[in-house]
């Protein structure tokens, strides 16, 4: 079926049925974007980008008071 066929069709259907065909369409573009799949991760990908500091297990001393 052509795309000239189908809007004829489309535009052949009364107001409500238009609107119930809009749904369906919208649902299938949803229904195709979940089916995308993601990349899979790499393990180590991050590696190098987040330091820590040479005192990150040292008290703070925000919390001396409850100490």
């Amino acid at each position: 079926m052509t795309d000239i066929q189908l809007y004829t069709q489309i535009s052949s259907l009364p107001t409500d049925l238009k609107k119930e065909v809009s749904d369906f369409v919208e649902f299938l573009k949803q229904k195709t974007k979940s089916k995308i799949k993601l990349k899979e991760r790499q393990p180590g990908a991050a590696k190098g980008l987040i330091k820590m500091s040479a005192d990150f297990d040292e008290p703070l001393e925000d919390f001396k008071d409850y100490m």
